[in-house]
C-alpha cells in the first residue's frame, strides 16, 4: 500500500495538532520499555522488528532491531512528542497516544511507523 500525500499531510496534521497540546505542562508518562515496530518504508513495503526506548533525564536513547539490520538514535522528549535523530538526513519524530503507542513519520514524512509494547 503506497502512502499518499493525503496520508503523509494527515500524519502531520496529527503531529502538529499533538504539538499544540503541550502548551499546558503535563506529568509525561514514561516510554521507557521494549516494542513491537510495526510500518512502511517509503516505497510503501511493510517491515516489523523489534525496539528498546530508554529514557535519562531529558534524553531519549532508542534502539531497533529490523530483521538482521540493527539502528540506533538519541534524541529528546517535550510531552507526547519524541524527535530521534537517527543518522538520517530527518529526525523519526513520535507522537505518544492515549493508548501508550508511539506513532511516527520519518524519511520526511515518506514513512511511517507505530510502537507498540
Amino acid at each position: 500500500m503506497k502512502i499518499t500525500t493525503w496520508g503523509r499531510r494527515a500524519v502531520m496534521a496529527g503531529l502538529a495538532a499533538g504539538m499544540m497540546t503541550l502548551a499546558a505542562p503535563v506529568a509525561a508518562q514514561s516510554i521507557s520499555g521494549n516494542y513491537r515496530a510495526e510500518g512502511r518504508n517509503p516505497d510503501g513495503s511493510p517491515y516489523s522488528g523489534v525496539v528498546t526506548i530508554r529514557e535519562e533525564g531529558a534524553m531519549v536513547y532508542i534502539a531497533w532491531r529490523v530483521g538482521n539490520q540493527g539502528y540506533n538514535g538519541t534524541g529528546t522528549r517535550n510531552g507526547d512528542v519524541i524527535w530521534i535523530d537517527w543518522g538520517s538526513d530527518y529526525p523519526i519524530v513520535y507522537l505518544r497516544m492515549p493508548s501508550g503507542q508511539l506513532h511516527g513519520t520519518w524519511a520526511n514524512g515518506t514513512a511511517l511507523e507505530r510502537l507498540v509494547r
